[in-house]
């Protein structure tokens, strides 16, 4: 039997955040290289035009000019050269939902996206993200 794909690989992934998140409405997964929706699952369907605003404001959060200034600030204050990515994790809360975002270990240009309704338990939506973060980067490492 082959191994999977990377595309197979994301998709799995997008799925189980889905599935195993509590109280989750939509997964994604945004590649920050091009700045991409890769693949996506959600409850309902959405335009096209919010994915990508989704995919958007992912990048903007992780590696936008004043971000990555921040992430070279803290780097150089600690002398620490080229230490990749600094922020890791993103919750922010909105009037409805939760939604988090989590860059991947093992290939820092994969944030998964993963959007719960309000009244989700946030350490189980912690919990359960990262367990599916760690099956990702477990196969991403072969």
């Amino acid at each position: 039997m082959s191994e999977p794909s990377i595309s197979q690989i994301i998709t799995n992934t997008v799925k189980e955040l889905r599935q195993n998140v509590p109280d989750c409405v939509a997964a994604g997964m945004v590649d920050m290289s091009t700045g991409m929706l890769l693949a996506v699952d959600t409850v309902d369907s959405h335009p096209g035009e919010v994915l990508d605003l989704l995919a958007a404001a992912t990048f903007d959060m992780f590696q936008g000019r004043n971000v990555v200034m921040i992430e070279e600030m803290f780097n150089k204050r600690r002398g620490i050269d080229n230490a990749g990515h600094y922020f890791r994790e993103i919750l922010v809360n909105s009037e409805n939902l939760v939604h988090l975002f989590i860059r991947s270990s093992m290939a820092e240009d994969m944030v998964s996206v993963v959007v719960t309704r309000r009244s989700v338990n946030i350490g189980m939506l912690f919990a359960q993200a990262r367990m599916v973060m760690r099956r990702l980067d477990a196969s991403l490492a072969g």
